[in-house]
């Protein structure tokens, strides 16, 4: 599959949980998410999103202290990475977390450029930017079919 970049403009967060809702929808176990965007821009909030429509319930805390937030649903792991207080790549070898990479897991990693050389190619890069009101948000698959968010 040839790399295909969608961009689309949010204003609320209603339209940001609906976003996550169809990204729920198309992601599977083996697909790694890497969002990239400033402080604030909405990583945090898309990520809940997804893992709410994934069928997480209850609170879904931000591991930007944890690291890692892992999360189990009909046999599959979740695992919400926070790399922003990463200084150099090789904390995510030293942290442990490599295994936490596999067929049978999504991961969905904030702050991706903070481990750059450390973690696997993502499957769909998600990079919001800050608009005069709401966000664009940019979503660049390399393996995820992107097919279901055309229409939106």
């Amino acid at each position: 599959m040839e790399t295909s970049t969608i961009i689309r403009e949010i204003v609320s967060e209603t339209e940001m949980r609906d976003l996550g809702g169809y990204l729920a929808e198309i992601l599977r176990p083996g697909h790694i998410v890497a969002l990239r965007g400033p402080l604030g821009a909405g990583k945090t909030t898309l990520v809940r999103a997804i893992l709410w429509a994934k069928g997480i319930k209850g609170p879904v805390r931000s591991p930007t202290y944890t690291l890692v937030e892992s999360y189990m649903i009909c046999g599959v792991n979740l695992h919400h990475f926070d790399f922003y207080r990463f200084s150099e790549p090789a904390e995510l070898e030293e942290a442990g977390f490599r295994e936490c990479f596999s067929d049978s897991s999504i991961c969905l990693v904030e702050w991706p450029e903070n481990a750059t050389g450390f973690l696997p190619q993502a499957d769909l890069t998600i990079r919001i930017e800050y608009m005069e009101k709401g966000r664009r948000i940019y979503l660049t698959s390399n393996t995820v079919n992107l097919d279901l968010l055309r229409h939106i």
